[in-house]
């Protein structure tokens, strides 16, 4: 198995606080947007993390007041308008990647997203499972806007199961930011939290999910993205079986047994 202090990137900020990884975007001065290295980072970052059992729950955040501006105009987008198809699909694949190994590891990602989320960064927030923001943050699917189709990363899959086909639409279609508020009104995010809160309050539901039974929140993420494509007696027969495996865990025994001694189970993840 890896350890989480084995990774060490180069294109953003990773840091390890007892059995939660933080993951920041930093590069502030310019709202923290990506770029073709740190797209492939981050990549190799979440896939990574299949195989890394010190770390048991993922927090994305961003430096500078802003979660992430999207892909970099500069270094990203004016090259792209010169690329031939081969290495256009090359692109659009590794970024789709990027999502997919979000949402293949084990760990719950809890992203906590002040400031600008466009771009990128909203998929980035949608491969999350847990989205916490801020009042004044502006979240916006910019592709649009760019010329773009909205189906990019995923978002025509992901984005409708978190708010919403006719809202996904809407946001997709117009490409227009959507405010903090309206984003927890339409379910995009968990809560909202002040500015001042946000850090705090996300890390606090990681540190929570990585002192559970991570064994089972494991098998909880692989089910809700499983069972996207199942019918009703083929996810009740999953989960069947889904379960029978967590009664197998040694959580399972602890759950039980601090339950009889009316005591709070003191959880492991085996």
């Amino acid at each position: 198995m890896t350890k989480a202090a084995d990774i060490k990137p180069t294109h953003f900020a990773w840091k390890v606080d007892g059995k939660v990884g933080t993951v920041t975007l930093n590069r502030p001065e310019r709202k923290n947007p990506l770029t073709f290295e740190s797209y492939a980072e981050l990549r190799d970052l979440f896939r990574s993390l299949i195989y890394v059992d010190d770390v048991k729950a993922i927090l994305v955040t961003g430096a500078g007041g802003n979660f992430c501006s999207g892909g970099d105009v500069h270094e990203i987008i004016g090259p792209l308008t010169k690329t031939k198809m081969p290495g256009l699909l090359e692109f659009t694949r590794m970024t789709g990647d990027l999502v997919k190994a979000m949402r293949a590891c084990p760990q719950p990602i809890v992203s906590a997203i002040d400031g600008i989320c466009a771009g990128a960064g909203t998929m980035m927030a949608c491969g999350s499972d847990i989205r916490m923001g801020t009042a004044r943050s502006k979240v916006a699917f910019l592709f649009v806007r760019v010329g773009l189709a909205g189906a990019d990363m995923g978002a025509c899959s992901l984005l409708p199961r978190i708010v919403g086909h006719g809202r996904a639409s809407e946001l997709l279609f117009t490409g227009r930011a959507m405010g903090g508020e309206e984003a927890e009104r339409m379910g995009f995010y968990n809560s909202v939290k002040t500015p001042e809160e946000l850090q705090a309050a996300a890390m606090e539901l990681a540190q929570s999910l990585a002192t559970g039974p991570t064994f089972a929140h494991a098998m909880t993420k692989k089910m809700l993205h499983q069972e996207w494509n199942m019918g009703l007696d083929e996810a009740i027969e999953a989960e069947a079986q889904a379960q029978a495996i967590c009664m197998q865990t040694q959580d399972y025994h602890r759950a039980y047994h601090a339950f009889v001694k009316k005591e709070r189970p003191v959880f492991q993840g085996d």
